[in-house]
Protein backbone atom coordinates (compact mmCIF):
# COMPACT_ATOMS: atom_id res chain seq x y z
CA UNK A 1 0.00 0.00 0.00
CA UNK A 2 1.48 3.45 -0.94
CA UNK A 3 2.12 6.40 1.70
CA UNK A 4 -0.62 8.15 0.39
CA UNK A 5 -3.36 5.49 1.42
CA UNK A 6 -1.90 4.91 4.65
CA UNK A 7 -1.72 8.63 5.65
CA UNK A 8 -5.90 8.54 4.59
CA UNK A 9 -6.39 5.73 6.71
CA UNK A 10 -4.30 5.77 9.76
CA UNK A 11 -2.19 9.03 10.07
CA UNK A 12 -0.14 7.57 13.21
CA UNK A 13 0.31 4.65 11.01
CA UNK A 14 2.34 6.54 8.20
CA UNK A 15 4.14 8.82 10.75
CA UNK A 16 5.77 5.25 12.39
CA UNK A 17 6.58 4.33 8.58
CA UNK A 18 7.25 7.38 7.00
CA UNK A 19 10.05 8.84 9.35
CA UNK A 20 12.02 6.09 9.61
CA UNK A 21 12.18 5.05 5.93
CA UNK A 22 12.93 8.73 5.26
CA UNK A 23 15.90 9.12 7.45
CA UNK A 24 16.85 5.50 6.42
CA UNK A 25 17.07 6.78 3.15
CA UNK A 26 19.15 10.08 3.98
CA UNK A 27 21.26 8.29 5.94
CA UNK A 28 22.25 5.98 3.42
CA UNK A 29 22.99 8.87 0.74
CA UNK A 30 25.12 10.77 3.57
CA UNK A 31 26.99 7.89 3.75
CA UNK A 32 28.24 7.87 0.52
CA UNK A 33 28.93 10.97 0.15
CA UNK A 34 30.96 11.27 3.36
CA UNK A 35 32.85 8.13 2.40
CA UNK A 36 33.41 9.71 -1.23
CA UNK A 37 35.07 12.96 0.72
CA UNK A 38 37.29 11.00 3.00
CA UNK A 39 38.61 9.22 0.02
CA UNK A 40 39.42 12.32 -2.00
CA UNK A 41 36.05 13.47 -3.84
CA UNK A 42 34.47 16.45 -2.48
CA UNK A 43 31.54 16.70 -4.82
CA UNK A 44 28.89 16.06 -2.43
CA UNK A 45 30.53 18.38 0.31
CA UNK A 46 30.71 20.74 -2.56
CA UNK A 47 27.04 20.54 -3.11
CA UNK A 48 26.46 20.68 0.43
CA UNK A 49 24.66 16.89 -0.11
CA UNK A 50 26.42 16.22 3.82
CA UNK A 51 23.25 16.94 5.25
CA UNK A 52 20.80 15.49 7.17
CA UNK A 53 18.14 18.36 5.86
CA UNK A 54 15.81 16.11 4.24
CA UNK A 55 15.38 18.67 1.34
CA UNK A 56 18.70 17.78 0.37
CA UNK A 57 17.63 14.48 -0.56
CA UNK A 58 14.51 14.42 -1.50
CA UNK A 59 13.94 13.74 -5.35
CA UNK A 60 10.85 14.69 -6.28
CA UNK A 61 9.98 11.96 -8.67
CA UNK A 62 10.88 9.26 -6.29
CA UNK A 63 9.08 10.48 -2.95
CA UNK A 64 5.92 10.85 -5.87
CA UNK A 65 6.37 7.26 -5.88
CA UNK A 66 6.80 6.95 -2.59
CA UNK A 67 3.01 8.12 -1.48
CA UNK A 68 1.25 6.33 -4.41
CA UNK A 69 3.08 3.15 -4.99
CA UNK A 70 4.84 2.52 -1.68
CA UNK A 71 8.43 2.28 -3.64
CA UNK A 72 10.42 5.67 -4.22
CA UNK A 73 14.32 6.45 -3.59
CA UNK A 74 16.15 9.77 -2.75
CA UNK A 75 18.36 11.92 -4.57
CA UNK A 76 21.07 10.01 -5.35
CA UNK A 77 24.61 12.02 -3.69
CA UNK A 78 26.97 12.87 -6.59
CA UNK A 79 30.34 10.71 -6.42
CA UNK A 80 33.06 11.36 -8.99
CA UNK A 81 34.70 8.01 -8.96
CA UNK A 82 37.30 9.67 -11.64
CA UNK A 83 38.22 11.88 -7.86
CA UNK A 84 39.30 9.25 -5.33
CA UNK A 85 42.22 8.05 -4.54
CA UNK A 86 41.96 4.51 -5.48
CA UNK A 87 39.12 4.26 -7.78
CA UNK A 88 38.62 0.76 -7.76
CA UNK A 89 38.67 0.27 -3.80
CA UNK A 90 37.00 3.83 -3.66
CA UNK A 91 33.87 2.45 -5.61
CA UNK A 92 33.70 -0.79 -3.27
CA UNK A 93 34.18 1.37 0.04
CA UNK A 94 31.88 4.42 -1.62
CA UNK A 95 29.16 1.84 -3.01
CA UNK A 96 29.46 -0.26 0.56
CA UNK A 97 28.62 2.78 2.82
CA UNK A 98 24.79 3.45 2.48
CA UNK A 99 24.69 -0.46 2.87
CA UNK A 100 26.91 -0.48 6.01
CA UNK A 101 25.34 2.27 7.56
CA UNK A 102 21.68 0.79 7.17
CA UNK A 103 22.94 -2.29 8.82
CA UNK A 104 24.49 -0.68 11.65
CA UNK A 105 21.15 1.54 12.27
CA UNK A 106 19.14 -1.31 12.17
CA UNK A 107 21.67 -2.83 15.00
CA UNK A 108 21.35 0.08 17.10
CA UNK A 109 17.57 -0.07 16.55
CA UNK A 110 16.82 -3.96 17.69
CA UNK A 111 19.69 -2.99 20.56
CA UNK A 112 17.29 -0.23 21.76
CA UNK A 113 14.57 -2.40 21.41
CA UNK A 114 15.74 -5.52 23.12
CA UNK A 115 16.57 -2.76 26.50
CA UNK A 116 12.61 -2.52 26.47
CA UNK A 117 12.50 -5.83 26.96
CA UNK A 118 10.65 -8.02 27.70
CA UNK A 119 7.14 -6.14 27.06
CA UNK A 120 8.42 -3.50 24.09
CA UNK A 121 5.41 -1.60 23.25
CA UNK A 122 4.33 1.66 23.32
CA UNK A 123 5.14 4.56 20.21
CA UNK A 124 8.74 4.38 20.78
CA UNK A 125 8.93 0.15 20.66
CA UNK A 126 7.06 0.82 17.27
CA UNK A 127 9.25 3.72 15.82
CA UNK A 128 12.25 1.32 16.44
CA UNK A 129 10.99 -1.64 15.28
CA UNK A 130 10.06 -0.26 11.79
CA UNK A 131 13.34 1.54 11.69
CA UNK A 132 14.97 -1.61 12.01
CA UNK A 133 12.86 -3.66 9.50
CA UNK A 134 13.19 -0.94 7.12
CA UNK A 135 16.82 -0.55 7.26
CA UNK A 136 17.40 -4.27 6.70
CA UNK A 137 15.20 -4.01 3.88
CA UNK A 138 17.14 -1.26 2.32
CA UNK A 139 20.53 -3.07 2.62
CA UNK A 140 19.08 -6.15 0.87
CA UNK A 141 17.47 -4.22 -1.34
CA UNK A 142 20.84 -2.64 -2.32
CA UNK A 143 22.95 -5.42 -2.25
CA UNK A 144 21.09 -6.69 -5.06
CA UNK A 145 23.83 -6.69 -7.99
CA UNK A 146 21.94 -4.93 -10.65
CA UNK A 147 22.51 -1.25 -12.13
CA UNK A 148 21.91 1.29 -10.37
CA UNK A 149 21.64 0.11 -7.19
CA UNK A 150 25.29 -0.11 -4.84
CA UNK A 151 25.63 -4.11 -5.15
CA UNK A 152 26.76 -3.54 -9.11
CA UNK A 153 28.59 -0.64 -8.29
CA UNK A 154 30.65 -3.09 -5.49
CA UNK A 155 30.29 -6.22 -8.40
CA UNK A 156 32.28 -3.21 -10.37
CA UNK A 157 34.92 -2.46 -7.83
CA UNK A 158 35.44 -6.57 -8.42
CA UNK A 159 34.88 -7.71 -11.97
CA UNK A 160 37.21 -7.66 -14.98
CA UNK A 161 36.50 -4.86 -17.31
CA UNK A 162 34.02 -6.49 -19.86
CA UNK A 163 31.86 -7.19 -16.52
CA UNK A 164 32.28 -3.61 -15.77
CA UNK A 165 31.78 -2.26 -19.56
CA UNK A 166 28.33 -4.70 -19.48
CA UNK A 167 27.43 -3.25 -16.13
CA UNK A 168 27.98 0.11 -16.93
CA UNK A 169 26.00 -0.10 -20.20
CA UNK A 170 22.75 -1.48 -18.88
CA UNK A 171 22.28 1.21 -16.21
CA UNK A 172 20.79 3.21 -18.41
CA UNK A 173 17.52 0.49 -18.35
CA UNK A 174 18.44 -0.62 -14.79
CA UNK A 175 15.62 1.18 -12.97
CA UNK A 176 13.20 0.26 -15.54
CA UNK A 177 14.10 -3.49 -15.01
CA UNK A 178 14.16 -2.93 -11.40
CA UNK A 179 10.49 -1.85 -11.09
CA UNK A 180 9.75 -4.89 -13.70
CA UNK A 181 11.51 -7.66 -11.53
CA UNK A 182 9.77 -6.52 -8.74
CA UNK A 183 6.61 -6.12 -10.12
CA UNK A 184 6.84 -10.09 -11.21
CA UNK A 185 7.69 -10.69 -8.15
CA UNK A 186 11.43 -12.01 -9.62
CA UNK A 187 13.48 -10.15 -6.97
CA UNK A 188 11.26 -10.99 -3.85
CA UNK A 189 12.95 -14.56 -2.72
CA UNK A 190 16.48 -12.79 -3.13
CA UNK A 191 15.53 -9.63 -1.49
CA UNK A 192 14.49 -12.21 1.48
CA UNK A 193 17.78 -14.25 1.26
CA UNK A 194 19.89 -10.84 1.93
CA UNK A 195 16.99 -10.01 4.73
CA UNK A 196 18.05 -13.58 6.18
CA UNK A 197 21.80 -12.99 6.27
CA UNK A 198 21.60 -9.27 7.57
CA UNK A 199 19.47 -10.28 10.46
CA UNK A 200 21.36 -13.10 11.03
CA UNK A 201 24.92 -11.36 11.17
CA UNK A 202 22.59 -8.46 13.77
CA UNK A 203 21.44 -11.41 16.27
CA UNK A 204 25.23 -12.78 16.31
CA UNK A 205 26.14 -9.56 17.64
CA UNK A 206 23.37 -8.73 19.39
CA UNK A 207 23.85 -9.04 23.34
Amino acid sequence: MGLLNLLLKDPLGFIIIAIPLLYAVIFHELAHGWVAYRMGDPTAKSMGRLSINPLMHLDPMGTLMLFLFGFGWAKPVPVNFNQLRDRRMGMILVSSAGIITNMLLAFCALFLFRLLSPSPSGLTAQLLYYFARINIILAAFNLIPLPPLDGSKILMGFAPPNVQKFLFRLERYGLIIIIALLYLGVLDPVIRSFEWVILSLIKLLLP
